[in-house]
Protein backbone atom coordinates (compact mmCIF):
# COMPACT_ATOMS: atom_id res chain seq x y z
CA UNK A 1 0.00 0.00 0.00
CA UNK A 2 1.56 3.65 -1.02
CA UNK A 3 2.33 5.86 1.75
CA UNK A 4 -0.23 8.63 2.42
CA UNK A 5 1.21 11.81 0.59
CA UNK A 6 0.87 15.18 2.88
CA UNK A 7 -0.99 18.26 1.53
CA UNK A 8 1.01 20.06 -0.45
CA UNK A 9 2.38 23.63 1.03
CA UNK A 10 1.78 27.21 0.05
CA UNK A 11 5.45 28.98 -0.17
CA UNK A 12 5.06 32.06 2.43
CA UNK A 13 7.08 34.81 2.92
CA UNK A 14 9.40 32.90 5.29
CA UNK A 15 10.31 30.75 2.67
CA UNK A 16 11.17 33.47 0.28
CA UNK A 17 13.30 35.25 3.04
CA UNK A 18 15.41 32.13 4.23
CA UNK A 19 15.76 31.19 0.31
CA UNK A 20 16.97 34.90 -0.67
CA UNK A 21 18.84 35.26 1.97
CA UNK A 22 17.20 38.46 3.47
CA UNK A 23 14.65 39.19 6.47
CA UNK A 24 10.89 38.94 5.80
CA UNK A 25 10.11 42.60 6.21
CA UNK A 26 12.43 42.98 3.20
CA UNK A 27 10.61 40.45 1.18
CA UNK A 28 7.57 42.11 1.97
CA UNK A 29 8.82 45.63 1.02
CA UNK A 30 10.25 44.05 -2.47
CA UNK A 31 7.10 42.26 -3.18
CA UNK A 32 4.54 44.91 -2.54
CA UNK A 33 6.94 47.60 -4.07
CA UNK A 34 7.62 49.24 -1.27
CA UNK A 35 10.73 51.93 -0.53
CA UNK A 36 13.29 50.26 1.48
CA UNK A 37 15.32 47.59 0.11
CA UNK A 38 17.82 47.89 -2.92
CA UNK A 39 16.65 46.82 -6.82
CA UNK A 40 19.34 44.19 -6.67
CA UNK A 41 17.40 42.91 -3.07
CA UNK A 42 13.96 43.56 -5.46
CA UNK A 43 15.03 41.54 -8.33
CA UNK A 44 16.42 38.84 -6.31
CA UNK A 45 13.29 38.23 -4.07
CA UNK A 46 11.05 38.23 -7.30
CA UNK A 47 13.35 35.69 -8.86
CA UNK A 48 12.72 33.62 -5.84
CA UNK A 49 9.07 34.03 -4.90
CA UNK A 50 8.92 33.00 -8.75
CA UNK A 51 10.67 29.82 -8.12
CA UNK A 52 8.95 28.55 -5.24
CA UNK A 53 5.73 29.61 -7.08
CA UNK A 54 4.23 32.44 -4.17
CA UNK A 55 1.50 33.90 -4.87
CA UNK A 56 0.19 37.13 -2.81
CA UNK A 57 -2.86 36.54 -0.80
CA UNK A 58 -5.99 38.23 -2.30
CA UNK A 59 -7.99 37.97 1.23
CA UNK A 60 -7.16 40.04 4.64
CA UNK A 61 -8.26 37.21 6.49
CA UNK A 62 -5.89 34.66 5.21
CA UNK A 63 -3.16 37.69 5.93
CA UNK A 64 -3.85 36.76 9.52
CA UNK A 65 -4.45 33.19 9.08
CA UNK A 66 -7.74 33.24 9.76
CA UNK A 67 -8.91 31.66 6.70
CA UNK A 68 -10.64 33.39 3.07
CA UNK A 69 -13.58 33.20 4.28
CA UNK A 70 -14.90 31.70 1.30
CA UNK A 71 -16.21 28.75 -0.73
CA UNK A 72 -15.41 28.27 -4.70
CA UNK A 73 -17.14 26.59 -7.23
CA UNK A 74 -15.74 26.37 -10.73
CA UNK A 75 -17.81 25.15 -13.53
CA UNK A 76 -16.66 23.67 -16.98
CA UNK A 77 -19.56 23.62 -19.00
CA UNK A 78 -20.69 25.85 -22.07
CA UNK A 79 -21.45 29.14 -20.80
CA UNK A 80 -24.47 29.59 -22.47
CA UNK A 81 -26.02 26.83 -21.40
CA UNK A 82 -25.81 27.86 -17.97
CA UNK A 83 -28.32 30.73 -17.83
CA UNK A 84 -31.09 28.70 -19.10
CA UNK A 85 -30.36 25.35 -16.63
CA UNK A 86 -33.13 25.17 -13.73
CA UNK A 87 -31.02 22.68 -11.51
CA UNK A 88 -27.86 24.65 -11.30
CA UNK A 89 -30.04 27.92 -10.72
CA UNK A 90 -31.85 26.29 -8.26
CA UNK A 91 -28.45 24.30 -6.71
CA UNK A 92 -26.63 27.47 -6.52
CA UNK A 93 -29.63 29.37 -4.01
CA UNK A 94 -29.78 26.70 -1.88
CA UNK A 95 -25.60 26.65 -1.45
CA UNK A 96 -26.37 30.52 -1.06
CA UNK A 97 -28.57 29.95 1.91
CA UNK A 98 -26.62 27.72 3.83
CA UNK A 99 -23.60 29.87 3.24
CA UNK A 100 -24.88 33.13 4.59
CA UNK A 101 -25.71 31.85 7.77
CA UNK A 102 -22.43 31.23 8.46
CA UNK A 103 -21.21 34.91 6.57
CA UNK A 104 -19.45 33.15 3.85
CA UNK A 105 -18.73 34.10 0.25
CA UNK A 106 -19.11 32.17 -2.93
CA UNK A 107 -16.39 32.74 -5.24
CA UNK A 108 -17.87 31.29 -8.45
CA UNK A 109 -16.36 30.66 -11.87
CA UNK A 110 -17.03 29.04 -15.56
CA UNK A 111 -14.44 27.75 -17.40
CA UNK A 112 -13.81 25.71 -20.39
CA UNK A 113 -12.54 22.40 -19.47
CA UNK A 114 -11.27 20.58 -16.77
CA UNK A 115 -8.01 21.08 -17.07
CA UNK A 116 -8.63 24.58 -16.67
CA UNK A 117 -10.44 24.24 -13.71
CA UNK A 118 -7.74 22.64 -12.04
CA UNK A 119 -5.52 25.53 -13.01
CA UNK A 120 -8.23 27.31 -11.25
CA UNK A 121 -7.64 25.19 -8.38
CA UNK A 122 -4.12 25.77 -7.97
CA UNK A 123 -4.67 29.24 -8.16
CA UNK A 124 -6.67 29.82 -5.93
CA UNK A 125 -5.27 27.59 -3.17
CA UNK A 126 -1.33 29.38 -3.98
CA UNK A 127 -3.71 32.83 -3.26
CA UNK A 128 -5.15 31.60 -0.23
CA UNK A 129 -8.99 32.73 -2.13
CA UNK A 130 -10.95 29.71 -1.06
CA UNK A 131 -11.29 27.63 2.05
CA UNK A 132 -12.67 24.92 0.52
CA UNK A 133 -14.55 23.95 -2.48
CA UNK A 134 -17.85 22.38 -4.19
CA UNK A 135 -16.84 20.55 -6.92
CA UNK A 136 -19.75 19.64 -9.59
CA UNK A 137 -20.04 17.00 -12.73
CA UNK A 138 -17.61 14.30 -11.51
CA UNK A 139 -15.86 13.01 -14.76
CA UNK A 140 -14.95 9.67 -15.39
CA UNK A 141 -11.11 9.30 -15.27
CA UNK A 142 -11.32 12.71 -12.60
CA UNK A 143 -8.14 14.23 -12.46
CA UNK A 144 -10.06 16.68 -9.59
CA UNK A 145 -10.26 14.47 -6.37
CA UNK A 146 -6.15 13.66 -6.59
CA UNK A 147 -5.29 17.16 -7.46
CA UNK A 148 -7.40 18.05 -4.50
CA UNK A 149 -5.73 15.28 -1.90
CA UNK A 150 -2.64 16.95 -3.11
CA UNK A 151 -3.31 20.71 -2.35
CA UNK A 152 -5.18 19.46 0.45
CA UNK A 153 -8.42 21.74 0.02
CA UNK A 154 -12.08 20.38 1.48
CA UNK A 155 -14.46 19.74 -0.73
CA UNK A 156 -17.50 18.29 -1.32
CA UNK A 157 -18.58 16.35 -4.62
CA UNK A 158 -21.69 17.01 -5.66
CA UNK A 159 -23.26 13.81 -8.05
CA UNK A 160 -20.13 11.84 -7.29
CA UNK A 161 -19.75 7.86 -6.98
CA UNK A 162 -21.29 6.54 -3.59
CA UNK A 163 -17.95 4.22 -3.67
CA UNK A 164 -15.27 6.19 -4.16
CA UNK A 165 -13.31 7.67 -1.24
CA UNK A 166 -10.79 10.46 -0.99
CA UNK A 167 -9.41 12.07 2.25
CA UNK A 168 -10.82 15.33 2.87
CA UNK A 169 -13.48 15.26 -0.28
CA UNK A 170 -17.55 14.19 0.61
CA UNK A 171 -20.05 13.40 -1.82
CA UNK A 172 -23.47 14.41 -1.77
CA UNK A 173 -24.87 12.05 -4.61
CA UNK A 174 -28.52 11.37 -6.16
CA UNK A 175 -29.54 7.70 -7.45
CA UNK A 176 -29.43 8.36 -11.22
CA UNK A 177 -29.35 4.64 -12.25
CA UNK A 178 -32.74 4.10 -10.07
CA UNK A 179 -34.37 7.07 -11.80
CA UNK A 180 -33.73 5.92 -15.15
CA UNK A 181 -34.97 2.58 -14.28
CA UNK A 182 -38.18 4.10 -13.09
CA UNK A 183 -38.77 6.20 -16.27
CA UNK A 184 -38.16 3.31 -18.20
CA UNK A 185 -40.25 0.99 -16.45
CA UNK A 186 -43.03 3.69 -16.85
CA UNK A 187 -42.62 3.81 -20.33
CA UNK A 188 -41.93 -0.25 -20.83
CA UNK A 189 -45.87 -0.62 -19.57
CA UNK A 190 -47.33 2.43 -21.11
CA UNK A 191 -46.13 0.00 -24.37
CA UNK A 192 -42.93 1.85 -25.73
CA UNK A 193 -40.29 -0.47 -26.80
CA UNK A 194 -38.39 2.22 -29.20
CA UNK A 195 -37.05 5.03 -26.85
CA UNK A 196 -34.29 7.21 -27.15
CA UNK A 197 -32.57 9.04 -24.09
CA UNK A 198 -31.02 13.08 -25.16
CA UNK A 199 -27.99 13.20 -23.08
CA UNK A 200 -26.26 15.41 -21.47
CA UNK A 201 -22.20 16.19 -22.08
CA UNK A 202 -20.35 12.83 -22.95
CA UNK A 203 -17.90 11.79 -19.71
CA UNK A 204 -19.63 13.22 -17.03
CA UNK A 205 -20.35 9.93 -14.49
CA UNK A 206 -24.19 11.01 -14.19
CA UNK A 207 -24.53 10.98 -17.98
CA UNK A 208 -22.75 7.40 -17.93
CA UNK A 209 -24.69 6.18 -15.27
CA UNK A 210 -27.92 7.37 -17.15
CA UNK A 211 -26.78 5.67 -20.39
CA UNK A 212 -25.03 2.35 -18.88
CA UNK A 213 -28.58 1.68 -17.10
CA UNK A 214 -30.90 2.60 -19.64
CA UNK A 215 -29.03 0.09 -21.55
CA UNK A 216 -29.31 -2.45 -18.60
CA UNK A 217 -32.84 -2.10 -18.98
CA UNK A 218 -33.22 -2.58 -22.38
CA UNK A 219 -31.30 -5.75 -22.91
CA UNK A 220 -33.28 -7.00 -19.60
CA UNK A 221 -36.22 -6.58 -21.83
CA UNK A 222 -35.01 -7.67 -25.17
CA UNK A 223 -35.21 -4.05 -26.53
CA UNK A 224 -33.10 -3.03 -29.54
CA UNK A 225 -34.42 0.03 -30.61
CA UNK A 226 -33.03 1.78 -27.83
CA UNK A 227 -30.22 4.12 -27.85
CA UNK A 228 -28.46 7.16 -26.39
CA UNK A 229 -27.36 10.38 -27.65
CA UNK A 230 -24.85 12.80 -25.87
CA UNK A 231 -25.10 16.71 -26.55
CA UNK A 232 -24.05 19.76 -24.85
CA UNK A 233 -27.56 20.25 -22.98
CA UNK A 234 -28.23 23.38 -25.37
CA UNK A 235 -31.70 23.38 -26.69
CA UNK A 236 -29.78 24.13 -30.22
CA UNK A 237 -28.58 20.39 -29.65
CA UNK A 238 -31.63 18.87 -28.26
CA UNK A 239 -33.72 20.10 -31.06
CA UNK A 240 -30.96 18.80 -33.71
CA UNK A 241 -31.26 15.08 -32.27
CA UNK A 242 -34.89 15.13 -32.42
CA UNK A 243 -35.40 15.85 -35.93
CA UNK A 244 -32.49 13.42 -36.25
CA UNK A 245 -33.98 10.29 -34.24
CA UNK A 246 -37.71 10.94 -35.63
CA UNK A 247 -36.42 11.52 -39.43
CA UNK A 248 -34.78 7.94 -39.03
CA UNK A 249 -36.98 5.01 -40.68
CA UNK A 250 -38.10 3.58 -37.50
CA UNK A 251 -38.21 6.55 -35.31
CA UNK A 252 -38.58 6.49 -31.25
CA UNK A 253 -41.93 6.24 -29.55
CA UNK A 254 -40.70 7.68 -26.43
CA UNK A 255 -37.92 10.56 -25.97
CA UNK A 256 -35.97 11.00 -22.35
CA UNK A 257 -34.75 14.14 -22.35
CA UNK A 258 -31.96 14.90 -19.46
CA UNK A 259 -32.45 18.43 -19.21
CA UNK A 260 -36.37 20.18 -19.62
CA UNK A 261 -34.62 23.10 -21.83
CA UNK A 262 -34.17 20.33 -24.28
CA UNK A 263 -37.20 18.51 -23.93
CA UNK A 264 -38.75 21.65 -24.56
CA UNK A 265 -36.99 22.36 -27.65
CA UNK A 266 -37.67 18.62 -28.40
CA UNK A 267 -41.32 19.14 -28.34
CA UNK A 268 -41.27 22.16 -30.89
CA UNK A 269 -39.25 20.06 -33.23
CA UNK A 270 -41.32 17.00 -33.38
CA UNK A 271 -44.36 19.36 -34.47
CA UNK A 272 -42.07 20.42 -37.00
CA UNK A 273 -42.00 17.40 -38.14
CA UNK A 274 -45.64 16.73 -37.68
CA UNK A 275 -45.56 14.36 -34.66
CA UNK A 276 -47.88 14.95 -31.88
CA UNK A 277 -47.28 14.68 -28.41
CA UNK A 278 -47.55 12.31 -27.00
CA UNK A 279 -50.18 10.77 -29.59
CA UNK A 280 -47.02 10.08 -31.61
CA UNK A 281 -44.25 10.67 -29.30
CA UNK A 282 -44.02 10.43 -25.28
CA UNK A 283 -41.69 13.11 -24.22
CA UNK A 284 -40.18 12.96 -20.28
CA UNK A 285 -37.50 15.58 -18.92
CA UNK A 286 -35.01 14.84 -16.27
CA UNK A 287 -35.54 17.83 -15.00
CA UNK A 288 -38.71 19.22 -13.71
CA UNK A 289 -39.11 22.93 -13.82
CA UNK A 290 -41.98 25.43 -14.76
CA UNK A 291 -41.25 25.11 -18.34
CA UNK A 292 -42.39 21.77 -17.45
CA UNK A 293 -45.39 23.19 -16.32
CA UNK A 294 -46.57 25.57 -18.50
CA UNK A 295 -46.11 24.48 -21.96
CA UNK A 296 -48.66 22.25 -23.77
CA UNK A 297 -48.84 19.65 -22.95
CA UNK A 298 -47.45 20.08 -19.68
CA UNK A 299 -43.96 17.70 -19.88
CA UNK A 300 -43.70 14.84 -17.37
CA UNK A 301 -40.76 15.58 -15.38
CA UNK A 302 -38.39 13.66 -13.00
CA UNK A 303 -38.65 16.16 -10.02
CA UNK A 304 -36.09 16.90 -7.33
CA UNK A 305 -35.69 19.19 -4.74
CA UNK A 306 -32.37 21.12 -6.30
CA UNK A 307 -31.93 23.79 -3.65
CA UNK A 308 -31.93 21.20 -0.58
CA UNK A 309 -29.17 19.65 -2.93
CA UNK A 310 -27.31 22.60 -2.77
CA UNK A 311 -28.32 22.79 0.95
CA UNK A 312 -27.10 19.66 1.68
CA UNK A 313 -23.81 19.89 -0.53
CA UNK A 314 -22.83 23.16 1.23
CA UNK A 315 -23.66 22.21 5.10
CA UNK A 316 -21.51 18.49 4.49
CA UNK A 317 -18.59 21.78 3.62
CA UNK A 318 -19.17 23.38 6.39
CA UNK A 319 -18.64 19.75 8.22
CA UNK A 320 -15.44 19.36 6.65
CA UNK A 321 -14.58 23.24 7.44
CA UNK A 322 -15.06 22.24 10.96
CA UNK A 323 -12.85 19.42 11.18
CA UNK A 324 -15.20 16.94 10.65
CA UNK A 325 -14.93 13.79 8.55
CA UNK A 326 -15.32 13.13 5.06
CA UNK A 327 -19.29 11.37 4.71
CA UNK A 328 -21.08 10.34 1.78
CA UNK A 329 -24.73 11.68 1.90
CA UNK A 330 -27.74 10.45 -0.44
CA UNK A 331 -30.42 12.62 -1.57
CA UNK A 332 -33.80 11.42 -2.43
CA UNK A 333 -34.31 9.41 -5.78
CA UNK A 334 -35.86 12.25 -8.35
CA UNK A 335 -39.56 11.43 -8.92
CA UNK A 336 -41.55 11.18 -11.71
CA UNK A 337 -44.12 13.06 -12.17
CA UNK A 338 -46.78 12.04 -15.09
CA UNK A 339 -48.20 14.93 -16.98
CA UNK A 340 -49.73 15.24 -20.47
CA UNK A 341 -46.24 14.41 -22.48
CA UNK A 342 -46.30 10.80 -21.71
CA UNK A 343 -49.56 8.83 -23.36
CA UNK A 344 -50.02 4.72 -24.73
CA UNK A 345 -47.55 4.32 -27.21
CA UNK A 346 -48.95 3.87 -30.91
CA UNK A 347 -47.36 2.02 -33.53
CA UNK A 348 -46.01 4.10 -37.01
Amino acid sequence: MAAKRSPARRPTMKDIARRAGVSESAVSFALNDRPGVSEVTRDRVRRVAEQLGWRPSTAARALSGEGAATVGFVLARPADTLGVDSFFLQLVSGVQEVLAERHLGLLFQMVEDVADECAVYRGWWAEHRVDGLLVADPRTADPRPGLLDELGLPAVVIGGAPDERHPGLSTVWADDAGAMASVVDGLYALGHRRIVHIAGLPGLAHTERRIRTLRAEAERRGLSGVESVTTDYSDTEGAAVTRRVLGSAAPPTALIYDNDVMAVAGVAAAAELGFCVPADVSVVAWEDSALCRIVTPGLSALSRDSAEFGRTAARELLALLDGGPARTVRVPVPRLVERGSTGVARER
